[in-house]
């Protein structure tokens, strides 16, 4: 069961909080998967991609609808990889109507949010025995915040990539894993780098 693109997370019925994420990664992944025999269900946000070939796709806007179908669907997988770039806030109130806060005057509005749920740790938390990967897109600091995020969301493994990956053809990633080891996968098209972490998955699941 993979993940894949941005939310949305609506203001009113015309205005939106999202991000830059295209979705090809985890569109990448789910056709390596399908390819290497794999039964693959994609949840996937708001993208203009086509469904791989012989993929289950599921379509979700916001981060809860993300949420209730990826526990629907895992309930049936025995694998997970959270490659989705989900919205960690909402707007507190969905206005009915267009938010016309100019006509109010003054130059200065403000928007309340609410925490999203934190899909990939709740989860993560009900994989028991299996594979679980996500990914963490940090511009800072990565490698150790990637670490944090890998024990905090009990992973198996976290991709750690930086902003350069958005809405881009080819990227560079680190591979963290429970354990404390590392890998650099440098440079490659994400169809390349989709490959390797699919095969990581599939040895994984090999290994007592």
């Amino acid at each position: 069961m993979i993940t894949a693109g941005p939310t949305r997370e609506y203001i009113d019925p015309v205005r939106f909080l999202t991000n830059e994420s295209s979705g090809r990664m985890g569109f990448a992944l789910a056709a390596a998967a399908a390819e290497l025999g794999c039964e693959v269900t994609l949840i996937a946000g708001p993208v203009a991609l086509a469904t791989p070939r012989g993929v289950e796709r599921v379509d979700v806007v916001s981060a809860r609808e993300m949420l209730d179908a990826t526990r629907r669907a895992f309930a049936r997988a025995d694998a997970l990889i959270m490659a989705a770039a989900v919205a960690d806030f909402r707007p507190t109130r969905r206005l009915a109507g267009k938010w016309r806060a100019k006509d109010r005057g003054g130059k200065r509005v403000r928007l309340e949010g609410t925490r999203n749920p934190d899909s990939v740790a709740s989860v993560a938390r009900r994989r028991g025995r299996r594979v679980a990967i996500g990914f963490a897109l940090e511009t800072a600091d990565g490698e150790r915040r990637a670490r944090k995020k890998l024990e905090r969301k009990g992973l198996d493994y976290i991709v750690l990539n930086d902003e350069s990956a958005l809405n881009a053809r080819t990227t560079t990633v680190t591979v963290l894993d429970a354990r404390g080891g590392m890998r650099r996968i440098r440079n490659q098209t994400k169809e390349r780098v989709a490959r390797e972490l699919v095969e990581l998955l599939l040895a994984a699941r090999r290994t007592p």
